[in-house]
């Protein structure tokens, strides 16, 4: 039988032994240990672990079956992937394309353990693009008015692709309460500052008027919360009183690009577990 590979990612109130009957339960099965991490979480009294293992005596459906009954009496929240196939991913754009093209090329080169199925703008200037990679173009333009329609239709392309991540790469259209529900814990967004400083429109403009001395960018899981979900990733980059808000504008694109690259390769490796308005990043 060929060996099949799997990633586990749990978590569960702290108890003595999780780790001991984690490792029992994947050997009485017949996995094969090759990447390990837990956390202990002593504010919450909360647990979580990420597994990786090979195994050749169970399929998928088998194994989480048996991992149901394992997890009831722990009270575990658990998820079990198989790891051949790589995450289909729907990209949302609008008119700021260096995240987009980053994300595209690192994908082209393999770098992303993600398939990119579709390009939702709400905009036409990156067709060409698109279809320079060959990735289904779909331009559904918003206004105040078909906000509903058009979210509408852009969940249904999602659900079609069978998405199990959305990127809001620059998609700047603020989602309504009823699509973040939806895409919930599996939408990222970037956001083009540290959070929470210098929310809303011209970041970089807000911080070159208070002549800051670092620039920064973070993403984040959607939610409700304008820019208020679960932060995955964060960087920064320096500025001092020469930069312009051109200088800065330029730093913090790459800033964003770089931030998000990581944040997406994380949750698509399942690195990456909620703690409530937090995240555990097991890198």
């Amino acid at each position: 039988m060929t060996t099949n590979a799997y990633i586990l990612t749990l978590s569960c109130p702290d108890r003595l032994g999780l780790v001991h009957a984690v490792s029992g339960f994947l050997l009485e099965h017949g996995g094969n240990i090759e990447e390990a991490a837990q956390y202990n979480d002593h504010a919450t009294g909360l647990f979580f672990m990420r597994v990786q293992f090979a195994c050749d005596q169970h399929d998928h459906a088998t194994l989480k079956t048996r991992l149901a009954s394992f997890a009831e009496p722990h009270t575990m929240r658990w998820s079990l992937h198989a790891t051949a196939a790589p995450m289909k991913t729907v990209l949302m754009v609008s008119k700021e394309g260096h995240c987009l093209n980053d994300l595209l090329f690192r994908w082209k080169s393999g770098l992303l353990p993600i398939d990119i199925r579709a390009i939702v703008s709400n905009h036409r200037d990156f067709y060409q693009l698109a279809a320079s990679y060959n990735v289904p173009f779909h331009h559904i333009p918003v206004t105040a008015a078909t906000k509903p329609q058009a979210e509408a239709r852009q969940l249904e392309i999602i659900e079609a692709e069978g998405a199990e991540l959305v990127v809001l790469a620059r998609y700047m259209q603020v989602l309504s309460l009823d699509l973040c529900q939806a895409l919930a814990g599996r939408a990222i967004n970037i956001h083009h500052s540290f959070l929470p400083s210098f929310k809303g429109a011209k970041p970089y403009y807000q911080a070159h008027d208070r002549g800051v001395k670092l620039i920064g960018a973070t993403a984040h899981y959607v939610t409700a919360d304008l820019d208020e979900g679960p932060i995955i990733e964060q960087d920064v980059a320096r500025a001092d009183h020469t930069d312009t808000v051109e200088d800065l504008t330029a730093r913090g694109r790459d800033t964003e690009s770089q931030v998000l690259a990581r944040a997406v390769k994380w949750h698509s490796e399942h690195r990456v577990i909620l703690n409530g308005h937090k995240t555990v990043v097991f890198k």
